[in-house]
């Protein structure tokens, strides 16, 4: 990767760590020359650097998907809250000018489109894609209907990777677990982990059967 790109990454708010944004990095390489990547889930940008870079090598394009008014987690009295992302003549979240700083910042502009909408509206009007990384809302119902509507999406031979998955309760929330559960279950097969990132691939024997 890019070491200019790799050094802003880290820079960037977000909770994704380093490591983990290499091994997205590397599914991208592997998955970016036979179609676009799409992202659900932009908040800053910090995984859309890592996914950007990738694209731009390879002349390739990243979709990355928000509503930018931030999940349920981000909300005002929850754990990942942070005041500085509040729109002050609304009183909402709003990620969306840290996100188009970021893609600035790192000369990202003509690989990185931000989509800005509800994920799973824009999914229903959407095609393939070579790769889907899954990091939206972690609520049961956000992260349950993102699968639904974006599974479908990744070609046969495509990638799917999904954020945040921890086995043991005790590290984090059940729903990125629960979703890959499902995909296993749907007939994706383990493809790559590091941390809390899963990367599954759906076979292309699946799709012809």
């Amino acid at each position: 990767m890019n070491p200019k790109l790799a050094a802003l990454a880290q820079q960037v708010k977000g909770f994704m760590p380093h490591t983990e944004g290499l091994a997205l990095y590397r599914a991208a390489v592997e998955a970016a020359p036979r179609g676009p990547l799409v992202e659900i889930g932009s908040y800053c940008g910090k995984s859309a650097v890592y996914l950007g870079a990738c694209a731009a090598e390879v002349g390739g394009v990243l979709f990355t998907i928000d509503h930018h008014r931030g999940s349920e987690e981000m909300q005002a009295g929850w754990e990942h809250h942070d005041a500085d992302m509040v729109d002050p003549r609304t009183g909402r979240m709003d990620s969306l000018p840290l996100l188009r700083q970021t893609i600035e910042r790192a000369g990202l502009e003509d690989t990185v489109v931000p989509v800005v909408g509800d994920s799973v509206t824009i999914a229903a009007h959407w095609g393939d894609a070579a790769l889907v990384f899954i990091d939206g809302g972690h609520g049961e119902a956000p992260a349950h209907a993102d699968y639904e509507a974006w599974s479908p999406k990744v070609m046969p031979g495509g990638l799917l990777a999904i954020h945040d998955v921890f086995p043991d309760p005790a590290d984090g929330g059940r729903p990125p677990y629960e979703i890959w559960l499902r995909a296993l279950a749907d007939g994706f097969t383990e493809h790559a982990a590091e941390g809390s990132l899963r990367i599954l691939g759906r076979p292309i024997r699946a799709e012809a059967q």
